[in-house]
């Protein structure tokens, strides 16, 4: 009889359970056991999810600190776009790298911005080296902003290819998945440019070479965008706008007698740019005495002081010299024009950054008190279980700018994409891009910036 009630028992507790479960719809697909090595990001992609999506499903995601740890148990929601699926493979190397991001049914003449973008990487994604760890993490931004243009409804397919510096990319290009591409993404070095670019004009392949490098095709090539500037174009961009920055203050040149700088060129230019336009400017040397030095200064203008180096020591030494004259001179007013390699500097120097008014001159700059520098950084650690490597320019970020403005882009514009300045209407975390056609040949970005560091302590950044 006992057990004939405990039976009943169990069938109605279990009719119960069934009525209920039936009468509710279900908040969560499924629970998933945390696997070794897996990641937010990875989880996400498997299951069709933006980052947002399944931290939503998962708060405790948002608590300081958080680790995805093997074992533990996260919810997997229902994708808010069922329509958007992931697979993913691994690339040479033994690194994980999800890929195909949206399953491809159209023919390549289908207009790309009716469907998914194409996206292919080809460049050194190894731990063998600097290079190859560098990419690994450029890549890693690129997948991050993919996953924030899904959630906008942008669609991309990726795939990824190990293009070493020993690799022989005309074999890669074989590969059927690369002839497909809309956009691919690379190489880091010159010598395959050109047989990337020659196979990108047969196809019909935007190209956006993210570094610097030193090759002819872009003065050839129509499908080519270059990111970066050689060295010449930068001088003669960075001299252009201390002119229109600087034209009614007085220039103050320091000699600091470093036999190995490479600053020389851009002093040379900067000084003819002067005497063009009947500009009046003093040079002296870091090595003279207080009284020489006191005398390439006036009162009556604002001073600019430009180094002939870019090395930490001497910028040193000139700020102390900077500092005894401004204290026997009241009333002196004094800016310095600097280097990119002085954003190196920040932390060393910041207090004399903001009392000498410092203007430094880049391509680049990520403000490390912004919430969307904090946003991104907090989520590459929790996608990738570390954070990004320490170099003032982050290539993560930058891997995620680049993607998420030429992605976008040819969404918005197709085949009539071309960069310009205000095409996209994406603001830069860190790399801001705009591009100019040179001649009958490629795209060059044609963006530099200034990080001004104010007299009231703040920082501020002049976009050009």
């Amino acid at each position: 009889m006992k057990q004939n009630m405990r039976y009943f028992l169990l069938m109605a507790i279990a009719s119960l359970m069934s009525e209920t479960a039936l009468a509710q719809t279900p908040k969560y697909k499924e629970l998933h056991e945390v696997k070794r090595k897996e990641t937010i990001f990875g989880i996400a992609r498997e299951n069709g999810l933006t980052i947002e999506e399944l931290i939503k499903a998962n708060p405790e995601m948002n608590t300081p600190g958080y680790e995805l740890k093997r074992g533990d148990f996260i919810k997997i929601p229902f994708p808010s776009n069922p329509q958007q699926q992931t697979t993913s493979t691994t690339a040479p190397q033994e690194i994980q790298i999800p890929a195909k991001t949206n399953a491809v049914t159209a023919s390549k003449k289908t207009d790309m911005r009716q469907r998914a973008i194409r996206v292919g990487i080809m460049l050194p994604l190894h731990n063998d080296n600097g290079d190859g760890k560098r990419m690994v993490e450029y890549y890693r931004g690129v997948l991050m902003a993919c996953d924030s243009l899904k959630a906008m409804g942008v669609s991309t397919d990726i795939q990824a290819w190990n293009v070493a510096e020993d690799a022989d990319i005309s074999q890669v290009l074989k590969d059927p998945n690369a002839a497909n591409r809309d956009l691919i993404i690379g190489p880091l070095y010159s010598k395959q440019v050109k047989a990337l670019g020659d196979f990108a004009m047969a196809h019909d392949i935007r190209v956006l070479i993210p570094f610097s490098i030193n090759s002819q095709e872009i003065y050839n090539n129509y499908n080519l965008f270059v990111a970066h500037q050689n060295g010449n174009q930068l001088n003669e961009a960075y001299v252009q706008r201390f002119y229109e920055r600087f034209k009614d203050c007085h220039p103050v040149l320091i000699d600091c007698n470093d036999s190995t700088s490479t600053k020389g060129s851009f002093t040379a230019a900067l000084r003819r740019k002067l005497e063009q336009n009947g500009i009046a400017y003093s040079i002296t040397n870091l090595k003279s005495g207080e009284d020489a030095f006191r005398k390439a200064f006036v009162m009556n203008q604002r001073n600019v002081v430009i180094l002939n180096t870019s090395r930490s020591a001497e910028l040193n030494v000139a700020f102390a010299k900077l500092n005894g004259m401004i204290t026997s001179t009241p009333g002196m007013l004094v800016s310095m024009f600097g280097y990119t390699e002085w954003l190196m500097y920040t932390r060393s120097n910041l207090d004399n950054y903001y009392k000498f008014d410092v203007y430094i001159p880049s391509t680049y700059y990520m403000d490390p008190l912004s919430p969307r520098s904090e946003r991104i950084k907090l989520k590459y650690r929790w996608n990738f279980h570390q954070d990004m490597q320490s170099y003032h320019q982050r290539f993560a970020v930058q891997g995620f700018d680049h993607a998420f403005f030429m992605i976008r882009g040819l969404h918005m514009y197709g085949s009539h994409f071309t960069g310009a300045a205000g095409m996209v209407g994406y603001t830069a975390i860190q790399t801001p891009l705009h591009f100019e056609r040179i001649g009958n040949g490629g795209l060059q970005n044609r963006s530099v910036l200034f990080v001004h560091y104010t007299n009231d302590n703040k920082v501020e950044t002049i976009n050009f």
